[in-house]
């Protein structure tokens, strides 16, 4: 193609239409492969690329008994398209928010027993957010830490709840409070007849249950020695493995007390098996406006009066 003196000129909506075609044929592998995703014919698929070349002036791919390949070229205005594309999506997700009312919906994911816990104040921020925007739907998830994480900073999720293991440099945290996590040993572990002295001793020698993630320093100090034979990372179900009698393992203080005044479980060597773990609100640093997430923050400063100095 000539190149001399050529300019490309305005790009309007019709030139857009023909890169996402571009786009999709080469994230499918080429023109067959790109029918279904496009719902057209190969033959109007290939007419929309020859168009795009000659208005761009460029070979941007090679097809035929070879098979389908870019060119330099088109992998150039590829990753250019890519670029593009994510652009506009940007700027038509913020204009559409900065115009929107409270309307939509705030995504919300809680690790184990956040919600029911009186210390996370959830109820009552719910209560004061739904009176203020009654026209956003609010949906909930529970998950695991890592998950909601992941979920936040992918922008599956607005806010999340979990205990604090790690600082990523995507999120912004808000202490909520604090659980003080010893060991337990259910009724009928041979721990739980033994003096502490003995306890502390032999503990390490035990089938231990533990959450499964990579933990920070001090829950780390506490479970390095462990003989750490099973996982299990909501409470539940490491309380059940702890009531069977087969496995010791941290559980919170407020979680485990009603089964520890019951007799059902025992605490091991209290004053020496024990962690602080924190829990935290989390969501996406970003300057993308989302009128629902932010008022969830706003609430939640103005439900938790006193944020509490974060032990990380």
């Amino acid at each position: 193609m000539n190149v001399k003196n050529y300019s490309l000129g305005q790009v309007g909506d019709y030139e857009i239409k023909q890169l996402k075609v571009f786009k999709t044929v080469v994230d499918c592998g080429g023109f067959s492969a790109a029918e279904t995703s496009l719902n057209i014919g190969r033959s109007t698929i290939s007419l929309h690329i020859s168009n795009l070349e000659s208005r761009l002036n460029l070979v941007l791919c090679k097809r035929g008994r070879g098979g389908f390949s870019l060119t330099e070229e088109g992998v150039i205005i590829y990753k250019m398209t890519e670029n593009l594309l994510d652009s506009l999506d940007t700027f038509r997700t913020t204009v559409n928010n900065l115009n929107a009312s409270l309307t939509g919906k705030l995504r919300l994911a809680l690790s184990d027993k956040i919600s029911l816990d009186p210390r996370s104040h959830f109820p009552e921020m719910i209560q004061r957010f739904s009176s203020q925007a009654s026209d956003v739907m609010v949906t909930t998830n529970v998950s695991s830490m890592s998950n909601i994480e992941r979920m936040i900073l992918n922008d599956e999720a607005d806010i999340g709840f979990i205990p604090y293991h790690r600082k990523l440099d995507g999120l912004n945290y808000v202490h909520l409070y604090s659980d003080d996590c010893y060991l337990y040993c259910g009724k009928n572990h041979p721990l739980a007849t033994m003096s502490v002295k003995d306890q502390e001793l032999q503990a390490d020698e035990y089938p231990a249950t533990h959450a499964g993630l990579k933990p920070h320093e001090a829950v780390s100090e506490q479970i390095s020695h462990m003989n750490l034979t099973a996982i299990s990372y909501f409470y539940d179900s490491r309380l059940a493995l702890i009531l069977s009698g087969k496995f010791i393992g941290f559980l919170p203080e407020q979680y485990a007390e009603p089964y520890l005044d019951r007799g059902d479980i025992v605490a091991v060597a209290p004053s020496e098996r024990s962690y602080t773990l924190g829990v935290a609100v989390i969501c996406k640093k970003t300057t993308q406006p989302n009128k629902p997430r932010e008022l969830f923050l706003k609430v939640l400063h103005q439900t938790v009066e006193e944020l509490i100095a974060a032990p990380y």
